[in-house]
Order: structure tokens, then C-alpha cells, then sequence
């Protein structure tokens, strides 16, 4: 779990996006917010985003950022019986996987938003959409169908179904 920060002012006056990734399907997570959101905020976006789809987590890795080490956050979780597991400066790698997550998301928005950069929350849910419906080298599936065995459909995938094609499996299959 982690922040971007230094975005431009989007018209609700959000400047970043806390990250959510789960370890092992790889599933990202994202929500505009303001610079100051605080823990309460953060573990109300978690539970909303977080615990409704995919239930709580045995441990939350995240850096030392004030959000994460406060009395309410600490807290919310250990009454909750989640670990918190905090990288240290000594050691960043520690939430790695997340830090590429973070450069991958700047780079998406910094394409797709080049002409309106102050769009770029309206373009999260793609981008989130994006990111979990694109195969992960270290699993070798996506995150959609890790969760679920199933992959989204999308325009390409009907279009395909109805042409006979690809029997809604996907282009690998009708190339």
C-alpha cells in the first residue's frame, strides 16, 4: 500500500492516489485523494475499496508514512488481527511491488492525460481496469483471473465471440 503524490489539482481538489495491491493476484486498487487525507480517511477508502471485494488481509505491507503509523490506523488493525508490515528507509524493496505499480501508473497517466492533466482521476477506473486486466510476468495470468478464473469481457472479446473467432477466450486464441 502506498501514495503518489504531486499530481495536478483535479476539479475536487485531489493532487494523489493511494495504491492497494494485493501480494498475490497482483490486484491494484486506486482512489484519488487529497494531500490531506489522514489514517481514518485512508482505513475508510481501504475497507471500502480493500475489504468489501477481497476481505482482510493476514498483513499490510506499506512505508513508514505517517497514515500508516498513526494511533487510529494502527489501531483499526490490530483490533481487525491484520498485520502491519513497514519497509524501512535502509530497505524500500520491502514494498517493491507496489513502488512498480506506482512508476507504471505515472506512466499511463502521464500518456493518456498529456493534453488534460488535470483529468487524470477521471481516468483511474481505466487505469485501474488496465492494470488487472494485463498478464503479470511473476504469475503468468491476470489479476481478474486469478480472482475470479474468468477474464473481463471487453469489446474486443464480444466482437471476437460473435465473429467466431475466439470464443470469447481472448486474441491469443483467434490468432
Amino acid at each position: 500500500m502506498d501514495f503518489v503524490f504531486g499530481l495536478p489539482r483535479d476539479a475536487a481538489g485531489n493532487t494523489g492516489i493511494v495504491v492497494f495491491v494485493d501480494r498475490l493476484s497482483k490486484m491494484a486498487h486506486l482512489a484519488a485523494v487529497p494531500d490531506s487525507i489522514d489514517g481514518e480517511g485512508t482505513a475508510k477508502l481501504f475497507m471500502d475499496r480493500v475489504f468489501r471485494q477481497h476481505g482482510l488481509p493476514v498483513a499490510i505491507v506499506s512505508d513508514r508514512d505517517p497514515r500508516f503509523t498513526g494511533k487510529f490506523w494502527t489501531s483499526v488493525f490490530k483490533v481487525l488481527g491484520t498485520r502491519l508490515d513497514m519497509s524501512t528507509a535502509d530497505h524500500p524493496q520491502t514494498d517493491g511491488q507496489t513502488e512498480r505499480v506506482n512508476r507504471v501508473i505515472n506512466d499511463i497517466l502521464r500518456s493518456i492525460c498529456a493534453d488534460t492533466p488535470r483529468r487524470w482521476s477521471a481516468m483511474l477506473p481505466l487505469v485501474e481496469f488496465a492494470l488487472n486486466n494485463a498478464v503479470h510476468a511473476s504469475t503468468g495470468f491476470t489479476p481478474f483471473y486469478i480472482n475470479g478464473l474468468t477474464h473481463p469481457r471487453v469489446p474486443l472479446t464480444l466482437s471476437l465471440r460473435e465473429s467466431g473467432l475466439g470464443g470469447g477466450r481472448g486474441c491469443r486464441s483467434a490468432c
